[in-house]
């Protein structure tokens, strides 16, 4: 997006965890940013020598340009995300990026918000920490809700419909899910995603965190949020108002348009995704969710309702429980039938701090390692 837009955006800063240092080695030379923030901290020596070896690759002397600075940890992460900007795109995988969120928020900065975890973990408080409008959604799903809320009144909306793949076991009985590999759960139909997020797709967690987006985000109820599967990805997501009319945001599935709306929000990049070819056929079809097969969404319903700390355990025990059966320790369906038994688990939810959600999300991850261990054995 900002390779396509040079005279529109301009980069000052880039975070990562420090796995493909050839990658962002890269994109500093692309972008030129004055800071670089690595996660791993043993991994920030071999970043400085890439960007090194890249400058001398495409020929720039000392004096041609220089070397951002660069921080190391998660405290530079958390740095970094509070540095001057219009916007920071969080993007950090789970709830690791609360930190950035929030150093994002208490900036002034807007937030084109793609870690959902972080709002779902700190919930209210995350929320009392933004300001009206600046945290701006880049889920599909949630960038499609915001385009069609401006479509009516608030006082006007009746229902929020959330769409689903439905993941790569769509149509699948509970039974026919019992031998599922660790390939065939990756393999998701419409994106290519992280392997934390291809499983919350496959499990349906990954819509029942959003169901809990949705909520945090836009003040509906979560009686009110209705999913439905929509395997072709064209419907984003649809608003529904009081006088029976429903909005959908539709576009070929393609996250250059919802990072673009992210990036400039309310305003949209001319050319920033392909648009449909309206001379060919087009066929789009919906589908209830299956609860019975994918109890994920209506456990999500409840833990949300419970709110406090509650989403925070839900969304742990998960992390724990995908970590489980991406090492083979864990069957497919244990994954959300562990997190269920977690959440039942839970005594006092209330969350008045940070500290408090982050003391829940540490029992969240014991307990659920312990009962992920049980369940391996039988």
């Amino acid at each position: 997006m900002i390779r396509r837009n040079r005279d529109r955006f301009s980069v000052v800063g880039l975070a990562a965890g420090g796995d493909r240092v050839q990658l962002l080695a890269e994109q500093v030379l692309d972008m030129r940013p004055s800071v670089v923030a690595v996660a791993k901290e043993a991994a920030a020596g071999a970043v400085a020598d890439a960007i090194a070896a890249e400058a001398g690759k495409r020929g720039l002397t000392a004096g041609e340009w220089a070397p951002p600075r660069i921080l190391r940890g998660a405290s530079g992460v958390e740095e970094i995300a509070a540095a001057p900007a219009d916007v920071v795109l969080n993007c950090v995988t789970g709830a690791l990026g609360i930190a950035a969120t929030l150093a994002t928020l208490r900036a002034g900065t807007t937030l084109a918000l793609a870690n959902k975890e972080s709002l779902i973990v700190g919930g209210e408080l995350v929320k009392r920490e933004a300001r009206p409008g600046q945290i701006v959604p880049v889920d599909s799903e949630h960038s499609a809700l915001a385009q069609a809320l401006r479509g009516g009144r608030r006082e006007e909306v009746s229902r929020l419909v959330l769409t689903a793949t439905g993941g790569p076991f769509r149509g699948r009985g509970r039974a026919e899910l019992e031998n599922v590999t660790v390939e065939q759960a990756l393999a998701h139909p419409t994106w290519s995603m992280g392997p934390v997020i291809s499983i919350n797709s496959a499990t349906l967690v990954n819509k029942g965190l959003e169901v809990i987006e949705a909520h945090l985000l836009f003040d509906i109820a979560y009686e009110d949020i209705v999913v439905m599967v929509h395997p072709q990805s064209i419907i984003h997501s649809m608003v529904e108002f009081s006088d029976g009319a429903a909005l959908a945001q539709v576009s070929p599935p393609d996250m250059r348009l919802p990072i673009s709306l992210g990036l400039t929000w309310p305003d949209r990049v001319p050319g920033a995704a392909k648009a449909f070819d309206w001379t060919r056929s087009q066929t789009w079809e919906l589908s209830p969710l299956d609860y019975d097969a994918f109890p994920a969404v209506a456990l999500a319903r409840q833990v949300g309702d419970v709110g406090g700390s509650a989403p925070a355990v839900y969304n742990a025990a998960n992390e724990v429980c995908v970590d489980a059966f991406l090492a083979g320790r864990l069957p497919f369906l244990a994954i959300v039938d562990t997190v269920a038994k977690v959440v039942s688990e839970l005594g006092d939810s209330s969350a008045g701090s940070l500290e408090d959600v982050f003391a829940a999300d540490a029992w969240a991850r014991k307990r659920a390692q312990e009962l992920g261990a049980e369940a391996a054995t039988r």
